[in-house]
C-alpha cells in the first residue's frame, strides 16, 4: 500500500506541475485559437532565472526560503516580460494571418528561445539547489512524501484555485471569457481586446515560471532542453483534457502524470512516455474534442 501511496503522490506531483505549463497552453487557445509552442521555453527561462537570482542570494547570505519566495518573483517577473513581449513582436503581427503562419511563428520561437539560452548559458546540466526545506513534520511520511513534493502540490492547487476566482469573478477575468466566445462581439462592447491577449501571455508565463522554480528544485539540474519535453508533455495534457478548457488542463494534466508514474513502478521507466501517449490516443479515438472539450462543427 504504501508503494502505491508514494506512485499516486508521485503522480499528483508530475500532474501538478503539468498543469501550470497546460494552463498557459489552453488559455492562448482559447483566446486566440494558436498553440504557442515556446511557452515551454518561458518554463526553462523561468528555471534560468532563478538558478541565477538564487545563486546571487546565497552568496549574500539569504536562506533557502526566502530564497525561493525572491528568486520566484524575480522569475515570474522576467518569464512574464517575456511572455509578453514574445506576443508583441512574434504573434500579434501576424493576428490576421492565415492560421498557420502564427504557428511556425511560434516554432521559430521556441527554437531561437532554445539556442539564446543554450549559448548565453550552457549546453550541460547545470546544478539547481534545494531551496525547499525539510519540513520536520513529513518525517514519519518521508518514505511516501517528500517535503518538496508537498510544497509542489499545494502551491499548484492554491495557484488553480486563485487563478478560477481570478477569470469567474475579477474585471479582467470576465473580459477573458468574453474574449474567448467572440472576440469581435467584445470589441463593440468596448473591451480592449489587445489588453486581454497580452494579459493572458502574461498570466500563462507567470504559471509556466513558477512550474519551472519548483521542479528544478526538486529534481536539482537544469538544462536548455527541458522546457521542450515539459512543454511537449503539458501541451499532451491540454490535449487530452480538452485544449482551452480551464479545467480540462488541469484533469488532462493529472491523468497524465498518474499514468507516467504508475507506468514507471509497475512496468518499466523504459516505458513511461509509450502509456502516456497511447493513453492520448485512445481518449482522442473515442473524445477527438479531449475529456472535457466541446466538439465544435466547421464551417464549409
Amino acid at each position: 500500500m504504501d508503494y502505491f501511496l508514494q506512485l499516486f503522490l508521485s503522480g499528483l506531483t508530475r500532474g501538478s506541475i503539468y498543469a501550470l505549463i497546460a494552463l498557459g497552453y489552453t488559455m492562448v487557445y482559447g483566446i486566440i485559437q494558436l498553440i504557442n509552442f515556446a511557452h515551454g521555453e518561458i518554463y526553462m527561462i523561468g528555471a534560468f532565472t532563478a538558478l541565477i537570482v538564487a545563486s546571487v542570494l546565497g552568496i549574500m547570505g539569504f536562506s533557502g526560503l526566502s530564497i525561493l519566495i525572491l528568486a520566484g518573483i524575480a522569475a515570474v517577473i522576467y518569464s512574464s516580460a517575456y511572455g509578453y513581449t514574445m506576443e508583441k513582436i512574434a504573434y500579434r503581427p501576424l493576428r490576421n494571418a492565415p492560421r498557420l503562419s502564427p504557428l511556425i511563428s511560434a516554432i521559430g520561437m521556441s527554437i531561437f528561445l532554445q539556442n539564446y539560452v543554450l549559448l548565453a548559458q550552457t549546453s550541460d546540466f547545470l546544478p539547481f539547489p534545494a531551496l525547499i526545506p525539510e519540513f520536520e513534520f513529513i518525517k514519519p511520511v518521508s518514505h511516501i512524501m517528500s517535503s518538496a513534493e508537498l510544497v509542489i502540490i499545494l502551491s499548484s492547487a492554491v495557484i488553480m484555485v486563485l487563478l478560477t476566482l481570478f477569470i469567474k469573478f475579477t474585471r479582467m477575468g470576465k473580459a477573458m471569457r468574453a474574449t474567448a466566445q467572440d472576440k469581435k462581439m467584445a470589441l463593440l462592447v468596448g473591451i480592449d481586446v489587445d489588453k486581454v491577449i497580452s494579459m493572458t501571455f502574461i498570466i500563462g508565463s507567470s504559471l509556466a515560471a513558477l512550474g519551472g522554480i519548483l521542479i528544478a528544485s526538486h529534481i536539482g539540474q537544469i538544462n536548455f532542453y527541458i522546457g521542450f519535453i515539459a512543454g511537449i508533455k503539458a501541451f499532451t495534457a491540454a490535449v487530452l483534457g480538452g485544449i482551452g478548457s480551464i479545467p480540462g488542463a488541469v484533469l488532462g494534466a493529472l491523468i497524465l502524470g498518474w499514468t507516467e508514474s504508475f507506468a514507471t513502478g509497475y512496468v518499466s521507466s523504459d516505458y513511461e512516455d509509450v502509456f502516456a501517449f497511447a493513453l492520448l490516443v485512445l481518449i482522442l479515438i473515442f473524445r477527438p474534442a479531449g475529456i472535457l472539450g466541446k466538439s465544435t462543427a466547421q464551417k464549409v
